[in-house]
Formats: structure tokens, sequence, C-alpha cells
């Protein structure tokens, strides 16, 4: 057995289990874990299987009569009793383990973080806690018990009884083991309240260490307004009498939704003025949303197994992004998730590491965490409701939780009740949850006589495990434009369900100007041949937003694309931006398009119209395009630098923000013609993280920032979620050539704690961003990385696991590149004792 797990071997558990009550003793390397549960067996004379590991077993008790070792067979993965030794009927086990939190340097299950106790169970680490059918589908009330030295002592639900060094917690809520949590430290609260549609007092508690209670006021308000929108939005209160959120330092997530106490990574709470950026502030009200909308799209209502692990993230996602877009400005926020999207989804479809949302095989749970999983069952959520209406979406939410409450569902569930509620066959959009890949949509069209025909074809490429794609359901949104801008035919939703498909448009007085896949209606690449001065004029005039900043990027794709191979920049797009740069609409939407397509995304373009991308080559297109832009249009841009200082104190806002963003993006282009200088000023002045560490940036990429980023470190060597982004900056944005070493520089440095998933990310993450600087011809890139995956696996493989997806592109390149990366990967992969999760990463990147 090679320890896949399939989707056609689900079983149901053949054990109920009705209440579990825990007592932890805590101590550092020696906590005693009590369980006692209740269970009834479903099958006559089947063995009782429980998930364990590392976990060194005391005692086990069956309605009081102790076990022995011939009544149950012990392994490294779970114990498991004999059907002999177990009654009839309903009965009580009782284990009693010791684990060592002190040592738990892989930070699943109970562990500890500078001195405080947490958990993280998902997907697979109550079994590093005690014995137990560890899955998503057996679902019991627990009761909790600690004991400690230590202050506070907090678990999931309500608290029933507290004294001197013990605390007692009762969730009457059912729930898997995954969504169990403890957490115990020195810690202080920023207390709040929330008073549900009903009528119902929520006690709000925030918990930090001490001296991080003046970084929570956002945390909490984001908290608050996360709770009236899920109300207003979809009817869901909060059904508790207190929630608790706790920010821990070492966290190998960005944050947990734990029934009751969620568990969150502290760069996703503590927030100020002087310590956080614009986006560090939105990113938090995001994820805080997540975690608590998770109260009904992932706790009261979980996933079967963990193949349906996109029916709670892609649901959870879409209704986090659609907070966000609420909550700030909703196109900006549309573009911003596309961004990501193609940025982050789009790459894992085109590599090796391509799945479905649901997959139906894995090795190791922990490495399905991904992109597909998260935005795109996002995107297939988003398409549902363009497909049924926002009325009919509704419908159907109110239908899945009045029929799902309490239960542990399947993406099979999830579709039924769109097709109740809307009357619709939705069998084949069910491809979009088990065909991998993203599909290409081509369109050519033609007008004759009044009629203008758009025609589709739909095609998606082998990925790995499925080599045949049929056409998949594709909503695409369809606007048309006549010559002088005006909207002749307003968004128009088309279903595509054929491989080749047309569509006729009637009674119109001259050629439109199409405008398709309104934003971005269907996670698919348009395939659609224009010449670049229609790319102009939808950026003009264009009335929806994403494809007005869609006619904008893929201008500079392609000029980015010709200049990367030699050709000099379009006249089309650089006299574009002027126009753009003599607006005065929406601030953070002309930022966005004032902002280059990244490196990356200029080698993916190249590779995909069958052409080899040279790193070096696109770097120096990139950098080349900034200056001619910076000369050609240096006064408009000056101009606007200085029209967009942001006037008073500082606000997170979305306003301000936009403002800030733009004059960022301006200052990023003219310190190509000043040589920083406005770049030096504006970091002596900022009063805020988000122009400090902007006008770093910009010094950074211009060579310019040796006194900024001695002086930056200075003031923030004591904070560490400051310091991690002095590490990414100076490292994804450092001269190609120069990224190794200076890689290798900061390794060495003694504020770099390697064991610490923020830092580790910030430092590798910073050179697998710096794209030409990993890509680096010498494979120097290659080598650092890999080193580090190593010798980080052995302590914490999930991290070291999923940071190894930066390699996941190294088929774009030359031979000689993928040589180099190759070898790397063969390194990882041959590697004795490796874990589980690098092992089965390594051999996916390879395949």
């Amino acid at each position: 057995m090679d320890g896949t797990t399939y989707l056609s071997d689900y079983r149901p558990y053949p054990f109920t289990l009705d209440e579990v009550a825990l007592r932890f003793r805590l101590a550092p390397t020696a906590t005693r874990v009590t369980a006692r549960m209740t269970l009834t067996a479903r099958e006559a004379g089947a063995a009782l299987q429980l998930d364990g590991e590392e976990l060194d077993l005391i005692s086990a008790s069956i309605d009081g009569v102790a076990l022995t070792p011939a009544d149950y067979l012990l392994t490294e993965t779970g114990l498991t009793i004999h059907p002999a030794a177990l009654p009839e009927g309903r009965f009580t086990l009782e284990t009693e383990v010791q684990i060592a939190p002190a040592e738990n340097t892989a930070l699943e299950g109970l562990y500890m973080s500078k001195g405080m106790y947490c958990t993280q169970c998902e997907a697979e680490g109550f079994r590093k806690i005690t014995f137990y059918p560890d899955r998503p589908d057996v679902m019991a009330r627990f009761h909790v018990r600690i004991e400690g030295d230590l202050p506070v002592l907090l678990s999931n639900g309500n608290p029933v009884a507290q004294g001197p060094g013990w605390a007692e917690w009762d969730d009457p809520w059912p729930k898997p083991a995954y969504l169990f949590a403890l957490v115990a430290g020195d810690l202080r609260a920023t207390p709040g309240h929330f008073t549900t549609m009903s009528g119902k007092h929520v006690d709000l508690n925030i918990w930090v260490r001490p001296g991080d209670e003046d970084r929570t006021d956002f945390a909490l308000g984001a908290l608050q307004r996360s709770m009236k929108w899920d109300e207003d939005a979809y009817g869901r209160e909060y059904d508790l009498s207190l929630f608790n959120l706790v920010a821990v330092d070492d966290f190998n997530m960005g944050a947990m939704e734990n029934k009751g106490l969620n568990i969150f990574n502290s760069k996703l709470v503590l927030a100020s003025p002087e310590t956080a950026t614009d986006a560090d502030y939105e990113r938090i009200e995001a994820v805080i949303g997540h975690e608590y909308f998770h109260n009904w799209t992932g706790d009261r209502i979980t996933c079967r197994d963990w193949f349906q692990l996109c029916l709670k993230e892609g649901l959870t996602v879409f209704r986090d992004q659609s907070f966000t877009a609420d909550m700030r400005l909703g196109p900006v926020k549309r573009i911003e998730d596309v961004i990501t999207l193609r940025g982050r989804q789009f790459r894992e479809d085109a590599g090796p590491l391509s799945h479905p949302p649901r997959p139906d095989h894995y090795r190791e749970i922990n490495n399905f965490y991904t992109a597909t999983v998260y935005e795109k069952g996002a995107e297939v959520v988003g398409m549902l409701r363009t497909l049924v209406g926002p009325e009919g979406y509704r419908r159907a939410l109110d239908l899945y939780f009045e029929r799902h409450d309490g239960q542990a569902c399947t993406i099979e569930d999830w579709i039924k009740v769109f097709e109740d509620s809307s009357g619709r066959d939705l069998s084949q959009f069910m491809r979009w949850y088990t065909d991998a890949g993203t599909p290409h949509l081509k369109v050519t069209d033609s007008f004759s006589d009044g009629v203008y025909t758009l025609e589709f074809t739909q095609h998606t490429n082998p990925t790995p495990g499925q080599m045949e794609k049929p056409a998949r359901h594709i909503p695409v949104a369809v606007g048309l434009l006549s010559p002088n801008g005006d909207e002749v035919v307003p968004t128009t939703v088309l279903e595509m369900t054929e491989p080749r498909q047309s569509f006729r448009f009637e009674g119109l007085a001259s050629r439109p100007v199409p405008s398709i896949l309104r934003n971005f209606s269907a996670p698919v690449v348009l395939e659609h041949e224009a010449p670049a001065e229609e790319r102009a004029f939808l950026l003009a005039h264009d009335t929806d937003p994403f494809n007005r900043w869609e006619a904008g990027r893929v201008l500079a794709r392609q000029t980015l694309m010709g200049m990367a191979e030699g050709e000099e920049p379009e006249p089309a797009y650089l006299d574009a931006i002027g126009a753009l740069l003599g607006e005065t609409n929406d601030p953070a939407f002309r930022a966005l398009i004032l902002r280059l397509p990244g490196e990356d995304e200029i080698a993916q373009a190249l590779f995909a119209a069958k052409k080899t991308p040279d790193p070096d080559a696109i770097h120096r297109a990139r950098r080349g395009l900034m200056e001619v832009l910076a000369k050609r249009h240096e006064a408009a841009l000056a101009r606007l630098y200085e029209a967009a200082a942001v006037p008073g104190p500082y606000t997170p806002d979305a306003g301000p923000s936009g403002l800030r963003a733009l004059r960022l993006a301006a200052l990023s282009l003219l310190s190509t013609r000043d040589g920083g200088a406005r770049a030096r000023a504006l970091y002596k002045a900022a009063d805020n993280m988000t122009e400090s560490l902007g006008a770093l940036a910009v010094l950074v990429a211009n060579g310019a920032a040796e006194a900024e980023l001695a002086a930056f470190r200075a003031r923030w060597q004591d904070n560490a979620l400051v310091m991690d982004k002095w590490f990414a900056t100076q490292l994804s944005l450092a001269p190609p050539a120069a990224a190794a070493g200076l890689a290798t520089r900061l390794a060495e440095d003694p504020l770099f704690d390697w064991k610490n998933p923020n830092r580790f990310r910030a430092l590798m993450g910073g050179l697998s961003a710096n794209h030409a600087g990993f890509h680096r011809a010498d494979g120097a890139g290659y080598r650092f990385y890999a080193d580090w995956l190593l010798r980080l696996d052995p302590l914490n493989p999930q991290t070291a696991a999923r940071m190894s997806t930066a390699f996941e592109t190294w088929r774009r390149y030359d031979k000689a590149r993928q040589g180099l990366a190759r070898a790397e990967l063969e390194r990882i992969a041959q590697t004795p004792a490796l874990s589980r999760d690098l092992g089965e990463m390594a051999a996916r990147l390879l395949s």
C-alpha cells in the first residue's frame, strides 16, 4: 500500500459517538489527556479503530474495566480495539495518554508557542492529542476540563465552571474533532459585545500577549462587522453566548475556525497605522470574516470527508470576498481577486500540481489546502450565483441551511439544493468540481446586415490523471458597445454548454465592440484576437469596471511580451496610460491599471504562447517599460503624485487607501527618473507603514535603500511582524543576480528564526517572488531553496511542503534551467526519512 486515500473507498464510521469528555493536565513535556467517549456500534462485529500518532498510551478501559494488550492492537498510527472486547449496545471508552507539547515543532495537535499552549487540529491534528476517530463525519458534543498554572484557560463553546488552576467548557453543538481548540497562556483580552438580530447578547474577546493590546481594535471591529453582515446577507445568527479569538505567533496557517474559539496567526489580528499596511488591514478584515462565516459554512454544516474540502472552503471564500466587496469597493475587490486567482490557481492548473476542486485521491490531505480548493472553489460558487441569480442564490442557501444543519455533507448535497430550489439540471455544471484544468474559451465574431454573431469554442488541456475533458457549463457575461462608446446591449449572460456554440445579436445599426466575460463571470482563459486600438477603446469606454481594467492589463501584458523578445513598446498602450493619468475617477481603480503585470505572469503568457520565457529578459522588459512610461508621462505622474497625498490622520478606509495606492504606483514609475529622491523623502516623512514600506520597496527596487534598510531594521527589530516585511521586501525586489547571495546572508541574520513559519515564509517567499532571482541561470536560487526545505522538513513538514510549490513552474523554462530544477527536486525526493508531506509534493512536482 502506498498510503493513498480514495474517494471511492469512503464508508461511514461503524460507530456513533454522542459525547466526549476531555481532561487536560498541562505540562510542557508531559501533558496528560484523558478522553471519555460514549459510543454505540452501528455494525455488529466491527472493530473500533481510533487514530493516534505520537501518543504514549497510559491506560484504556471500557465501562470501567481495564483493557489488556490482548484486547487491542497499538501501532504508530492508531489504536484498534478488537470486536471481542467490545460490549453490545452503548458503552463508554476511556483512555489516558501523555504528550509533549513543547517538543511538537510540527505545530499540529497541541503545541507551545512562546510559553502558550495552543492547538491546530485541521485536518488531522487531533490524533496527536488523543486516540479518536479523527474524521470530519464523526460529530459529537464536547465537554473539556483544563488544568494548568496559566491564568487563561480556553476551549470551545461556553464556560461552565472555573477555579484556581482549572476551567471547564461545554460546547452544545456537535462537531468533528478538527474543530476542537484549546488555548492556555498569559493573555490579555480586548473585550466587546454584539447583539444579534433576535436580541441575544454575545460577549466578544480578542486575546493577545501582554503588550499587544493596543493593536486589537481593528480586529474587534472587523468581527462585529462580520457578524452583522452575515445576518443581513445570509440571515445567519451567531449561536453561542461567547466568541473568543486568540492571536498566536507560531502558526502554520492563516487562521482556524474552531467553534467559538478562533485561533489566528498574529499577523491577521494585530494592526496599528505604524506597523500595518493598508493591505494588512484589508486582509485582517477579510480573514476574520472568513473564519467567522465558517460558523455556519464549515462548523454547523461541515464536510463528510476531506475530499469535500472545497464545499466549506470555496463557499466561505466566496462569502468573505462578498463581505470585503461590500465593506470596500466592489469592482476593485473583484479585480484583486482575479489577480490572485490567475497568479496562484491558474498557475497551479497549468502545472504538475493541477487537481480538481474535489480530488478523487490523496496521500497527504495537508497538501490539498490549495488555491484550487479555495479560490477556484469560490469562483464555482460565484458561477452558480450568476446562473440562478441573486434571489435564486439566496433561496438555495436558505434551503441548504434548513436541510443540512448539523450534518456532514458532500458536493452532491450542495448541488442538489440549487437544483431543487431552481428547477435546473446542474449535472454538467458538476464538472467544475470533478475536472481539473482551466478551460480556454476562444472567441471569433462577425457582423452582417445588423446581426452580430459571437462564436465560442471551449477546450481544456490534459492534466495529471485526466486526459479527456468534456465541455463544461460556462456562464459568459457579455455586453456590446457602439463605436462612440455607448452601450447598445447591456450585460447579458450567455450559457455555453457545448464544445462549439454561437450567439446572435440582432437589430444593430453598426458593428459593435464586444465586452466579453464581464466581471470575470467564469474562471477561464479568454482567447480573443483584437487589435491594440480596440483594447484601448475598451480601457477608455467599457462600462464594466473589470473589463475596462482587463483591456489595460492585456495591453500591458502584450507590450511586455513583445519587449521581452526585443520589440518596441506598444504605442496604443502608452497613449492609453496617458489618457488614464488625466482622469479623476476612483484612485484605487487607477492604481490597479498603473500596476504592471508581474514577471511570473509574463512568463506564463509566453509559455502559453508556445514560447520559452527568459527570466532575465522579462525582468529587463518590465524595468524598461517602467522607464518608458515615466519618461513619456513624467509631468502628469508628478502632478498625480502630489495630488494623491492624503491629508489628516491615517485611517485604513477604502478612500484614503485608494489614494495611497495611486500615489505609490506613481512613485514607482517616477523613481526611475529621479533616482529615488521622492521615495527617500516619503520614507523620512511617512507616519504610517503603508507609505513607509512602499517608499522602502521603491528604493530597494532602484538599488538605493542601504541606509533605509538599516534604519528600518534598527527601529523595528523587536516587532516580529514588521521584520517579516523587512526580510520579504528586500529579497523580492533585489537585483536578480544578487538574490541568492542576499538570501544566504539574510538566513545568517540573528533575527532569522527559521522555525517560525511567518519568518520562514518571509524569506523563502521573498526569494521565490523574485522571478529572475529564483530562476537564476546557474541554479543558485533552486539550491538555496531546496537546502532550506530539507532543513525545515524534519521539524515542520506542513510548511516545508507548502513552500515547495515555488518549483511548480520549472518546466516552463529552457532545458538548462529545467535540468537544474529537476536535480534539486530529485535531491529532495531521494532524501532518506523525508516526510510524507514533502515526499508527496516532490513526487508530484517531478511527475
